[in-house]
């Protein structure tokens, strides 16, 4: 078994892959005509954002929408930089909001997290064991 997609429901597919793109620089590989499933170009693993109506079809008694939750969903998704504090920037500048800045963690990261327009939890860090950034 491996991971092959993480897949987030999201009010505006379009809008998530526009955001992902400006925000951390991600490729967009695919928007289905429909506007309700797209992916990313992330390496094996594929992300992909589907539209809260496939979701209500996918799960009859209903989803948590992360938009409009108070706090931040309990699962991010993680993406490596080798300049966290950069990428930390970008992604506010592009909308997201700080939900923790850039810090040097013991086991040897620079960690940063992000929560986008869509309610997604981003953290934004170095390779483990590699704190060039701090």
């Amino acid at each position: 078994m491996k991971l092959g997609y993480a897949i987030i429901y999201v009010p505006d597919v379009s809008a998530s892959l526009d955001f992902f793109t400006k925000a951390f620089g991600l490729k967009r590989r695919f928007l289905h005509e429909s506007g309700t499933y797209g992916e990313m170009e992330t390496g094996q693993t594929t992300l992909a954002f589907a539209a809260h109506e496939l979701g209500a079809l996918n799960f009859p008694g209903g989803h948590v929408a992360a938009h409009s939750s108070p706090s931040p969903l309990g699962f991010e998704i993680a993406l490596v930089t080798e300049d966290v504090h950069l990428a930390h920037q970008k992604a506010l500048h592009a909308g997201a909001a700080e939900l923790a800045p850039p810090a040097a963690k013991p086991w040897g990261q620079v960690v940063s997290y992000v929560r986008c327009p869509d309610g997604s939890l981003v953290e934004l860090c170095t390779p483990v064991g590699s704190a060039s950034d701090a």
